[in-house]
């Protein structure tokens, strides 16, 4: 069955291998039929920083408004991005906190201590690097960055998390090994 499928590159460097994930994914899933958009955070035009919180309503610029109406057009998220000090990129956190906006993504009504998730019924899968063995991020670190995503922004906002691949580490991974990742990327790409 064919879906909408939204692929958002969350390394600041479309020429990563990030980059190169992302790639592989939409291609692949171009060719199983789906309907795929993209967005390169790096190549956009957006001030990452949420100015004054919740606090006051800062004016989305035309990139983030094209990216709003990307994540309501999708039916399936993938990102792509690298976990560094632990986490996401400071690039993909200030997208998340300008574009997943109360009214947008989730909203609170009196009464309730949970907000409703408006971005229900869509699902994610998530391709990550590291440079740590991700044995070690999982086992020793706990994987904040993965926590992070999945269960305090995907699913807090309605979004299915369905697959998560590791890839790492990175540095110093032969060509043979990236192109092993790149077809497990592919691989899920073309269900």
């Amino acid at each position: 069955m064919s879906k909408r499928i939204l692929v958002i590159l969350g390394h600041p460097s479309s020429n990563s291998f990030c980059g190169a994930l992302a790639e592989r994914y939409a291609q692949s899933a171009l060719r199983a039929g789906h309907e795929v958009r993209q967005l390169f955070l790096g190549k956009m035009d957006f001030d990452p920083v949420l100015r004054e919180g919740y606090q006051h309503v800062q004016p989305l610029e035309a990139d983030l408004r094209r990216a709003q109406a990307d994540i309501l057009w999708a039916e399936h998220l993938t990102l792509v991005y690298p976990i560094w000090w632990g986490g996401v990129p400071a690039l993909l956190k200030g997208f998340l906190d300008r574009v997943l906006l109360p009214g947008f993504a989730f909203k609170y009504r009196e009464g309730k201590a949970f907000p409703d998730k408006l971005l229900h019924g869509r699902s994610a899968h998530l391709l990550v690097t590291m440079d740590t063995p991700p044995w070690y991020y999982r086992w020793i670190y706990r994987m904040p960055g993965l926590h992070q995503m999945r269960k305090t922004t995907l699913a807090f906002c309605g979004i299915l998390p369905q697959r998560t691949l590791t890839f790492g580490p990175v540095l110093g991974s032969s060509a043979g090994q990236r192109e092993t990742w790149l077809l497990q990327a592919q691989a899920i790409a073309s269900r």
